[in-house]
């Protein structure tokens, strides 16, 4: 039959290259879970009195050339202006062997945050590398693998600095004067829900205050000025004060370690260290302590153990999902950390080595003494007289010098009283250098730059001699053997095919939504429009992303049903927070400052009761029945009790068990009657987009995690984006900013992140995928996504009981595998199925969440039939294998499933197994086998022997 000219262009749409089942496996689908048709069966799953009337408003799908050049010209609106304002931003050079065979890499950006270690070996490893330049450059003990920026590392720091403080009754929290604008906003939002009291004045004045439990210092200031707080650092701790400092990345190099100077906890961005400024984030920001303080740090740490064979091994130690388990007294709600930014940073320091960055950092030192030269001999004074990078120059007249430099395309710093700011990066150059002296001198400046170099060459006491490094860093041979692009390009494959990413298999996790993460969604994140931004750089030379961040706002607020939106939270956790927050503020401005108590059904998502700790409220549980549905009569009670005081309700939807709840409005009402509010989680929101929305349910703000349902890839355990929709009457209450402000698009209210739009720069990402997918796309992913996750649980329920299920024995978009009766009656447990997933070829699903002892699957819309039929197939033929070991023909301590994964060294050596090679390794085949390179973690033994830096490269061998 001929097609019509609409039908062709329908052929070319994106539609068709995300979702994985065609309409043809889809009716095959239908047929072999008993549905007549999707429409059907979504209509017999989601309660009819949520189901939307219509498509929400966000138009028609475009293909992917369309939307590309639509974004392509809303970036060109962007002006790449170069920016010297510094504030913690610089712009950088990203190495192109990094740029191609990382960040533009599925094998490194589409793999998930690494809860199975033996198939993220390679990561693993990075951050270990990551870890390692933190501590050589803070001359600290222990360091995190990423935080997700400077701002909330710094309120990091401050809630670690009052848990290990040994003065407990303590409340005052001193911050020296000369810090970075957005973390003293970050940190005072956190102070207030802690009840902490602020102290904020130069740093000589903290020995003036009684009752501190900790001091915050800024080892450059955010003016330049480079600090020696030796003396300073050593009379607050003889008073038993923790002592925090912000540091950066580059001028560590150069500059001795805060460590070196009696420092108990570092921390800082490194950015500097590849990563693009994209007009705010995604950063990774560094952390380090102490070896004593280890247990009460923030974040991941990656540690060095051994596997089942007693071979070298990497795992993630200590912090482990730790907010799920100790739910409202973890450390912190940190559930995304930055991971493939920090392993960008670490490689960029590979790359170079400590040589490289020696001459990098001195070329940045160098030009900045040979700019503060030139100005001081054209008769301008600098406020300081110790720096590495920045200058504060005092002007007569700042409007002038603004608008000048403005004329040549640069901006300085603005907000110093009487004076310009300038910071200087890896990619200043001598015809930069020149520009500034006209901008500030005058055409006619007469400044020579290689007489003056020969000057602040012979003559230089910019950084004082009690700053200067001494110790030796990155003397570790990863840092120093891999220069050349050759060595460095397969250095990084060597990394990345030790782990497992969704360009090799479906990774059916449960609660993650792992789902593709198209070329042409990625594509524009690297366009220089919008990664060369300057976060702080005036919003007229931002009005690309001021029009895509509002076009995306927009189609958000359409696909929620909420009214406003506030981009800032950039993970899902902190938009957790941030929606807790508004509700407090919300709260505070109707005089009821008293409602503290949030209610958190027993099923919720570990972050939640973290997040309403974080926001100042009391957690109340909330029962749920057997079914896993929440208990209305406990709800109605817990409310009924908590009377005014009742805050509000933090609620998943379809809930973390996998179903819609049918009381889900009822739930909405019981609160709001008490005068609380209802906090939705959007974890789950990819079973909701265009079938319902949280505000159409009844619900008062969620956040979204972009990096789930709207497609930012996971990265490896980071990025990610958490914005919070809001109904109007929060819409005052979200985040803002102090730097940055646009009336109309930022509150007055404090920040929750260092950026006033997040990790702005992977927002294209999102916007892509809403454009080329268009309303009826978008909500055919979610019912795909609803249909997928129903075929396997269709096609598995006689091998492993479906724990929770709704209405007809139907799940939403994931379903929980009910191992527990298996593991009585075997001995058989879910990791032993996990760890043997991997010799299928799969990372396994969700392992002991939200119920010890299941797994919970999540396939999303993006896998096909077949492949998931053959992760179907692995599940029976692994069921199979169970029923060898419960019939004695293997034995208990001695079968494939208790030891997997198998690797290629074990197959080569003595076989005494009763059970085949073949067996072992190739269970399914040997198309496109994944080898893990190590057996199964010994996690005991990283508990118990702690090791967190890098170990020799004989080690791995």
């Amino acid at each position: 039959m001929t097609q019509t000219l609409s039908q062709l262009e329908h052929n070319g749409a994106f539609i068709e290259r995300h979702i994985g089942p065609s309409p043809e496996q889809q009716a095959v689908m239908l047929d072999a879970i008993g549905a007549s048709s999707l429409e059907a069966l979504i209509g017999s799953i989601v309660p009819a009195d949520i189901q939307l009337p219509g498509p929400p408003a966000v138009g028609e799908a475009a293909t992917e050339q369309q939307a590309l050049a639509e974004l392509k010209a809303i970036a060109s609106q962007n002006l790449r202006y170069k920016s010297w304002i510094g504030m913690g931003y610089s712009a950088v050079i990203t190495p192109p062997v990094i740029l191609r065979n990382m960040l533009e890499n599925p094998g490194w950006y589409t793999a998930y945050t690494p809860y199975q270690p033996e198939v993220s070996q390679g990561r693993l490893e990075a951050l270990l590398n990551f870890q390692q330049v933190t501590i050589d450059l803070t001359g600290m003990d222990i360091a995190s693998a990423s935080l997700l920026d400077e701002a909330t590392a710094a309120a990091e720091a401050m809630a670690m600095a009052k848990r290990i403080s040994k003065l407990k009754t303590a409340n005052k929290f001193f911050i020296a004067d000369d810090i970075h604008p957005q973390t003293l906003d970050v940190v005072r939002t956190r102070a207030e829900t802690f009840g902490f009291e602020l102290i904020i004045d130069r740093a000589d004045k903290a020995l003036d205050h009684d009752d501190l439990f900790g001091v915050l210092l800024q080892h450059v200031g955010t003016t330049g000025e480079a600090h020696d707080y030796s003396k300073l650092i050593t009379e607050l701790k003889a008073h038993k004060v923790i002592v925090s400092v912000a540091a950066d990345f580059m001028s560590l190099v150069m500059l001795e370690a805060p460590g070196k100077q009696g420092a108990d906890i570092v921390f800082g961005s490194a950015q500097r260290f590849g990563v693009p400024m994209g007009y705010g984030g995604p950063h990774a920001a560094f952390f380090a302590s102490r070896d004593e303080h280890k247990r009460s740090m923030p974040g991941r740490i990656i540690g060095v153990s051994r596997d089942a064979a007693g071979n070298t091994a990497l795992r993630m130690a200590m912090q482990t999902r730790e907010q799920h388990i100790r739910r409202e007294k973890a450390n912190s709600n940190i559930c995304t950390s930055q991971v493939l930014l920090a392993n960008i940073a670490g490689l960029y320091a590979v790359f170079h080595g400590p040589v490289g960055l020696k001459r990098i950092a001195s070329r940045i030192h160098r030009f900045t003494n040979i700019l503060a030269a030139g100005l001081q001999n054209g008769g301008l004074k600098l406020r300081h007289h110790h720096w590495f990078d920045t200058l504060t120059v005092e002007v007569a007249d700042k409007a002038a010098v603004l608008s000048r430099a403005v004329s040549f395309g640069v901006n300085l710093r603005s907000d110093i009283h009487n004076a310009v700011g300038i910071t200087l990066d890896e990619t200043t150059c001598r015809e930069d250098i020149s520009a500034l002296f006209a901008i500030l001198l005058g055409d006619t400046h007469n400044q020579d730059i290689d007489k003056l170099d020969g000057e602040v060459a012979a003559d230089s006491q910019s950084i004082p001699a009690g700053l200067q490094r001494q110790s030796e860093i990155l003397t570790h041979q990863v840092f120093n053997r891999h220069h050349s692009e050759t060595e460095m390009m397969r250095y990084m494959h060597s990394l990345e095919k030790k782990d497992l990413a969704l360009n090799q298999a479906m990774i059916p996790l449960g609660s993650c939504t792992m789902k593709l993460n198209a070329a042409a969604e990625m594509i524009p994140i690297t366009w220089p429009e919008f990664a060369e931004l300057h976060p702080f750089c005036p919003a007229e030379q931002a009005t690309g992303y001021l029009q895509m961040i509002g076009q995306l706002s927009q189609w958000l607020v359409q696909l929620t049903g909420y009214d406003a939106l506030c981009m800032q939270p950039n993970s899902g956790a902190q938009g957790e927070y941030a929606g807790l927050l508004a509700i407090r503020r919300y709260h505070e401005s109707r005089n009821e400052g008293d409602r503290h108590l949030c209610l958190i059904p027993s099923s919720a998502h570990g972050t939640n009761p973290a997040s309403a700790q974080m926001a100042g409220m009391d957690v109340v549980v909330v029962a749920c029945d057997k079914q896993g549905n929440i208990d209305l009569g406990d709800l109605r009670e817990k409310a009924a009790q908590a009377g005014d005081k009742l805050s509000c309700i933090m609620v998943t939807y379809p809930s973390t068990h996998g179903v819609y709840e049918e009381t889900i409005r009822e739930v909405c009402q019981i609160v709001h009657q008490y005068g609380g509010q209802v906090y939705l989680d959007g974890a789950n929101m990819n079973a909701q987009v265009g079938i319902t929305t949280p505000g159409y349910i009844g619900a008062d703000v969620s956040h979204l995690n972009l990096h789930k349902t709207f497609c930012i890839p996971h990265g490896g355990g980071g990025p990610g984006m958490g914005p919070i929709g809001v109904k109007a009457h929060l819409a005052p209450f979200v985040p803002g900013h102090s730097v940055v402000q646009i009336d109309g698009v930022l509150t007055q209210q404090g920040a929750v992140s260092a950026a006033p739009f997040g990790s702005a720069s992977i927002l294209p990402i999102s916007w892509m995928y809403i454009r080329m997918m268009g309303a009826e796309g978008l909500k055919q992913a979610s019912s795909v996504a609803i249909l997928n996750a129903n075929y396997i649980a269709s096609r598995l329920q006689s091998a492993y009981p479906i724990l929770y299920t709704g209405r007809d024995g139907r799940v939403a978009h994931e379903c929980i595998l009910d191992i527990r009766p298996l593991k009585e009656q075997t001995g058989i447990s879910e990791l032993d199925i996990a760890k043997r997933l991997i010799d299928y070829g799969f990372h396994a699903p969700t392992m002991s969440f939200p119920v010890a002892g299941t797994l919970m699957v999540e396939p999303t819309e993006s896998e096909g039939k077949v492949e998931l039929d053959r992760f179907i197939d692995a599940m029976l033929s692994i069921r199979m294998e169970i029923d060898r070991v419960a019939d004695g023909e293997w034995p208990a301590e001695d079968n494939p499933l208790i030891n997997a994964p198998h690797t290629q060294m074990e197959i080569v050596g003595e076989w005494a197994h009763p059970y085949s090679r073949e067996l072992a390794v190739f269970p399914a085949g040997n198309h496109n086998k994944y080898w893990p390179t190590v057996k199964r973690l010994d996690d005991v033994f990283g508990d118990r022997n702690l090791f967190c830096s890098c170990v020799p490269m004989s080690e791995y061998q």
